[in-house]
């Protein structure tokens, strides 16, 4: 899949084996509240989808669904978007759902400023990154990956590319809902499907840059207001 075959590698988002089930899942059920909020269906189905995907109990999912409803419904999180650059001069976007915003900012600026990075002002590294819709699936058995491939550029999928753990299909950004769709209708079963930053380019840091990014990527995912963290940097 050209330009897309290392997204995984570049897109740092929650799982179960990043940090704690706990803080997962509460990152997870800020995605469905905001959802319930908005008033989207489809949003609503994307994030109870991650959840599921991500192991967290059918509980959880409704108890988040009803609390954004109902009793916690006075509490507002705000989607945030903040950029900036790492080590070696990473570029990276941090996307936030926070009920307070000035300690998030704060929060992002001395995990930047404290790993070599520094916070950037909105568009200083968006224009380095691509917005594509991003479905993953499992893998149907009774399908060879090239009518598998076929099949999904007829729904409408802008590229294919199949893996150990299934399909993962780009689309368009304002198509993904419909590819999807038309995916499920084909008897695909959608693992998740969400929109990605994907980088145009990317850099290689190393050595001590490199430590450093790590170290930078582990904190932001350990900040209960981040929820993914993309950046443009290769590393293995």
């Amino acid at each position: 899949m050209a330009g897309h075959s290392k997204w995984s590698q570049i897109k740092r988002a929650k799982g179960a084996a990043d940090i704690a089930r706990g803080r997962l899942f509460t990152k997870l059920g800020r995605e469905i509240s905001v959802a319930v909020k908005s008033g989207s269906d489809a949003k609503l189905r994307d994030a109870v989808d991650k959840a599921r995907a991500a192991n967290m109990p059918n509980d959880n999912i409704q108890r988040s669904i009803k609390k954004a409803s109902g009793e916690l419904a006075n509490i507002n999180y705000e989607e945030i978007v903040y950029e900036g650059y790492g080590a070696g001069g990473t570029a990276v976007i941090v996307e936030c759902l926070t009920d307070n915003k000035n300690r998030t900012a704060a929060e992002i600026r001395h995990i930047l400023d404290k790993a070599g990075g520094s916070l950037g002002t909105t568009g200083c590294v968006s224009y380095m990154f691509e917005s594509k819709g991003v479905i993953a699936a499992e893998e149907k058995s009774a399908l060879s990956e090239d009518d598998a491939m076929m099949l999904a550029l007829e729904c409408g999928a802008d590229d294919f590319a199949a893996s150990e753990d299934g399909y993962e299909v780009l689309t368009a950004p304002d198509s993904l809902a419909a590819v999807r769709g038309a995916l499920e209708g084909k008897g695909f079963v959608i693992i998740s499907a969400e929109l990605a930053r994907i980088p145009t380019n990317t850099v290689s840091p190393d050595g001590q840059n490199l430590d450093k990014l790590r170290r930078m990527l582990d904190n932001l995912e350990d900040n209960d207001d981040v929820q993914r963290v993309w950046h443009n940097a290769e590393i293995e």
